[in-house]
């Protein structure tokens, strides 16, 4: 059994609260947001959860295998949805984030649109009036609405509560290996199934790996007000595929779990400084090297998987090796200014006064000011009550 508790820390649990059955009493929710870079077909469970639950679908299209065009005749025909095709994120009416900008023309430059989606609901969410919604990725499964109205429920305390991911694990790849070596590792609070308070919870979701981890931070206060209740599921995937996916994970799951470390222990934001991270960095490389001894020793694994997972850990290694503490200390100063200017941002927002989201042309004026000015309009189908 491997045992790395002195350079990482498997569980970060203790930083939620206990949602009980006795915190808030089931509630409805207004939205549910997906954003979708798979076949439409992935759709269909949540365009179900959003039928019982009798709300919105917001689905946010990207890359080959998915448009609005396509989705839109595959989705029920009594629900209430909004297809959008997102185009690149430049026309999007997002702020510049300082933290993409440091990471610009590096290896570390993130290649998804992911958090793009995110932040683009959590605008839709504001100009919509939507107080409570549910993001939820779309290879998410075994959805229970029970489940979701007790997580809405406990909005009323809580600014976010997410539905806790059972069966295949929520990790990084580097936390998958540790798992598998015979590690302690639970997974978190996933931006993947997490309902928000979008009135109390002002965070953004940077373009990083682990963006959720981040989004779920309240600056220098720590922690927003976080729990977890219920379940849900996702379909497996193979995590050491390539290497290149350990890669992309490296810096954001060094960076989120360095600021997390410091929470475990009762630390502030203020204390990931230069020399925390001078600290953290070795920690975070002898836990590598030494998953991947118990690896190479562990007879439970076959030739090939353990050659896979080797490989993986090591593309781990050597993206490692090029990040400094410099580089984490003025990404995380980036994403302070970046926090603020997402505040300000908001704050601008034109609100849809007199008329009720989706009804008199309020939809579609709403959808046009997801993008910037001068930039064309997204493409978008609408559905039921939204026609």
């Amino acid at each position: 059994m491997i045992s790395s508790s002195a350079d990482h820390h498997g569980s970060h649990r203790d930083l939620l609260w206990a949602v009980g059955d006795s915190l808030g009493s089931p509630q409805d929710i207004d939205a549910i947001i997906v954003p979708t870079a798979r076949r439409p077909a992935y759709l269909m469970e949540a365009a179900g959860l959003a039928q019982a639950l009798d709300c919105t679908l917001v689905t946010l299209h990207s890359k080959q295998w998915t448009n609005a065009a396509k989705a839109a005749p595959r989705l029920p025909r009594d629900l209430d949805f909004i297809a959008i095709d997102l185009p690149e994120c430049a026309q999007l009416n997002l702020p510049k984030w300082r933290t993409s900008k440091l990471l610009e023309g590096t290896v570390f430059a993130r290649r998804t649109d992911l958090s793009a989606k995110r932040n683009l609901g959590l605008m839709l969410s504001r100009l919509a009036g939507w107080s409570r919604v549910l993001f939820l990725d779309d290879d998410i499964t075994r959805l229970n609405p029970n489940d979701v109205r007790r997580a809405s429920g406990a909005l009323d305390i809580y600014n976010a509560v997410g539905l806790q991911l059972t069966g295949f694990p929520n990790h990084s790849v580097v936390c998958h290996a540790y798992r598998m070596a015979g590690g302690s590792q639970q997974s978190f609070v996933s931006g993947r199934a997490l309902t928000i308070q979008t009135a109390r919870i002002d965070s953004f979701f940077p373009d990083i790996y682990n963006d959720d981890w981040f989004f779920l931070l309240d600056g220098d206060k720590g922690l927003h007000p976080v729990g977890m209740t219920g379940e849900a599921g996702q379909y497996p995937y193979d995590p050491f595929r390539s290497p290149g996916r350990a890669r992309a994970h490296e810096l954001g799951d060094v960076l989120s779990e360095g600021v997390y470390w410091l929470l475990d222990q009762e630390g502030s934001f203020a204390d990931a400084n230069r020399d925390h991270w001078a600290q953290f960095l070795r920690r975070r490389q002898n836990f590598i090297l030494s998953v991947i001894d118990e690896i190479q020793t562990n007879h439970a694994f076959a030739h090939d998987e353990k050659m896979r997972m080797i490989a993986a850990l090591k593309g781990s290694l050597g993206r490692l090796a090029l990040i400094t503490p410099d580089l984490c200390e003025m990404y995380m100063r980036a994403w302070s200014v970046d926090r603020q200017s997402w505040r300000r941002h908001l704050e601008r927002l034109p609100v849809v006064r007199g008329e009720r989201f989706g009804v008199n042309g309020s939809r579609s004026r709403t959808l046009l000011t997801l993008t910037r000015a001068g930039a064309p309009s997204l493409p978008w189908q609408v559905g039921s009550r939204g026609s």
